[in-house]
């Protein structure tokens, strides 16, 4: 992968193992954490490490992170602790002759440092639209927007995409060159998050159909190409 732009990178950053298939272009970070729903967030707290997963958006260079002003996780980040942000892409089950080499194609990124609380009113409101927006693109201004009861009532912390690294597998089976003969099947089984017909919820009124944004809804899906 192409290692332009390494503003991104650092020494925590820039990977050991496989180097070849990292990459510090910002461009290809956020594309990842833009087509990502569901982010795993690792901390520890007196010697004992917790891994959550939350969703997540990303604005400019910064990463927003929402939940009740009452979580536990959020409290705790909050204080300046070191984090560990990851965002994992799957696109393919790479099924080789043999168990060794048994792989998947994907396409992570892993952001480290410390996340802040956002106090400003009208930033808070920005991300809670940025982070609607991201998961369902076109919805903030279809559903009643937050009171400011209810931004106060919500904890939003932000953290800065300053060192960040993505690492992508693609392509096919790499097999040891005397597999290659074993009269097994090898290749690729692709794998991409499919959204079905919505659903109501039995109290929308009638003659209120979805929307497009919902019945044509797709995630921005940009594997590299093979």
């Amino acid at each position: 992968m192409s290692n332009d732009h390494l503003s991104s990178s650092t020494e925590r950053t820039r990977l050991r193992r496989k180097p070849e298939r990292g990459s510090y272009d910002q461009a290809v970070i956020n594309a990842i954490l833009d087509e990502g729903l569901v982010c795993h967030i690792g901390f520890s707290i007196d010697d004992q490490p917790y891994v959550i997963p939350t969703t997540y958006c990303r604005v400019e260079d910064k990463i927003y992170i929402h939940g009740a002003v009452a979580s536990r996780m959020l409290k705790t980040l909050q204080t300046g602790l070191n984090v560990c942000l990851t965002v994992t892409l799957l696109d393919a089950l790479v099924v080789a002759r043999s168990a060794f080499n048994n792989s998947m194609n994907y396409r992570s990124v892993v952001v480290l440092g410390q996340a802040t609380v956002v106090q400003d009113f009208d930033e808070k409101f920005a991300a809670m639209r940025a982070l609607v927006e991201h998961v369902v693109p076109g919805r903030w201004e279809d559903c009643r927007q937050p009171t400011p009861n209810e931004v106060r009532a919500t904890s939003i912390l932000t953290l800065p995409i300053a060192e960040a690294s993505a690492k992508i597998r693609s392509g096919q089976v790499v097999d040891d060159a005397e597999d290659y003969e074993l009269p097994v099947w090898a290749g690729l089984v692709p794998l991409q998050a499919q959204p079905l017909t919505p659903v109501d919820d039995g109290r929308v009124p009638a003659g209120i159909e979805a929307p497009a944004y919902l019945t044509h809804y797709r995630r921005s899906v940009s594997p590299p190409k093979e």
